[in-house]
């Protein structure tokens, strides 16, 4: 076999299998903990679409001043939002609290 044909399949080989590989991205969703309905409605939609993709999502809940006194209507919004993707997802890393911010991570089944 001649060498230069040779080279030219490895590399065909490797060029179609940069086509089919799909990188997973974290994408993250910023809410507060008074969220109205309709954004977090809304919130959730762009979730299910980042899922579709086959990306992770990581919702991050950011307190501001003296929010902070309470986790509990934090915990909430997150725990709703973990209850309304429970068919299409999975907790990868349950909600935890980094600073001023409550956290979790979701991942597509």
């Amino acid at each position: 076999m001649d060498y230069g044909k040779y080279r030219y399949e490895i590399t065909k080989r490797a060029k179609v299998a940069r086509k089919n590989r799909h990188v997973t991205h974290i994408k993250e969703i910023k809410m507060r903990p008074e969220i109205s309905d309709h954004d977090f409605n809304f919130k959730v939609k762009h979730a299910e679409e980042f899922f579709g993709r086959g990306d992770k999502v990581k919702f991050t809940l950011i307190f501001r001043g003296r929010e902070i006194l309470h986790k509990d209507h934090g915990r909430a919004v997150l725990e709703r939002a973990k209850i309304a993707l429970q068919e299409i997802a999975t907790v990868e890393t349950d909600i935890r609290q980094e600073g001023r911010n409550l956290s979790m991570l979701l991942t597509g089944k």
